[in-house]
């Protein structure tokens, strides 16, 4: 497996902390990349908007990835999410999902991954954010007709990504009509492309709910052998029956409840061989916090040899 940088705390003097989901700019960029290449990531997941979003062009595409590349931290993924059923967003979401992918042509990254998240179709739907009872944009609440459009989306960016080179990976995730092992499995099968994947998040299973859906173990095993792409985040879990909520705090992989001996195991018997992205720290000092979740993942990838 390789290491990728999914980082999610850009924030790096005297980059403002308002702009943490963004590379930072200027000077400091290069010595930011300097030090995830240091911590020992082999490339980095970015998001749309740090190419320029949907007015991106081919240069200012190939400029990024030209400064990544020299700096030892190519891009190797893109992400754009968005469900794809839901009328008042799936348009949008299909263009952003269209323009990662030409994008990702542009730059030869090899991953495009989206997570299928859906805002609630009412007011009276909204769940909050996570740890709820119940979760908008669901499995739970999701038709088969959902999961039909859905998938039907997919085949036909698949077939886009197929013609660049390019994957696309479904994300288990929150607020998602793919937010577990059983839902993501149906919409491979329903999308039926041999370029759509899953991207098992254990870490989005676990906090979806008050009480999750199924374990960690049981997800990473149904969907090891439908994966291409894996991000890889730890939490801590803190249940409060008495409101029906649980709360969750974000910690190095070594230092949370999801157990990644098992998982990565579980991946390496399934013949994974593709990125292990970790999601890195959002609070604190990120640099310090990913450089020990990289060093514990290749602890646990030398014990397998």
């Amino acid at each position: 497996m390789r290491i990728c940088y999914a980082f999610r705390r850009g924030t790096y003097y005297p980059f403002a902390a308002g702009e943490a989901w963004n590379i930072p700019t200027g000077p400091e960029r290069a010595r930011f990349f300097a030090h995830v290449a240091d911590i020992g990531f082999d490339g980095m997941e970015l998001g749309l908007e740090s190419f320029g979003g949907l007015a991106t062009t081919q240069a200012q595409a190939t400029e990024l990835q030209k400064e990544l590349r020299d700096a030892g931290v190519p891009c190797v993924a893109i992400r754009a999410g968005g469900g794809l059923s839901q009328p008042n967003v799936a348009a949008q979401n299909r263009e952003r999902l269209e323009k990662t992918v030409e994008i990702a042509g542009w730059i030869g990254a090899e991953i495009v991954n989206t997570a299928l998240g859906t805002p609630p179709r009412t007011v009276a739907l909204d769940s909050g954010a996570n740890g709820a009872p119940t979760s908008h944009g669901s499995s739970q609440t999701a038709t088969e007709n959902d999961f039909i459009r859905t998938a039907a989306v997919l085949h036909d960016i698949g077939e886009k990504a197929g013609a660049v080179g390019v994957d696309v990976t479904i994300e288990v995730h929150q607020h998602s009509i793919a937010d577990n092992s059983w839902s993501t499995l149906h919409l491979l099968d329903l999308a039926d492309s041999p370029h759509v994947f899953a991207n098992p998040d254990l870490g989005n299973v676990y906090w979806t709910y008050d009480i999750p859906e199924e374990t960690t173990e049981e997800s990473i095993v149904a969907l090891a052998p439908r994966s291409k792409y894996w991000h890889c985040k730890s939490l801590y879990r803190v249940h409060v029956p008495e409101i029906d909520h649980t709360y969750y705090v974000r910690v190095p992989l070594p230092d949370g409840d999801i157990d990644y001996r098992f998982a990565i195991s579980a991946m390496h018997d399934a013949g994974y061989d593709g990125y292990l992205a970790i999601e890195g720290a959002n609070t604190g000092d990120q640099l310090h916090k990913d450089r020990k979740s990289v060093e514990y993942v290749k602890g646990l990838l030398a014990e397998l040899g």
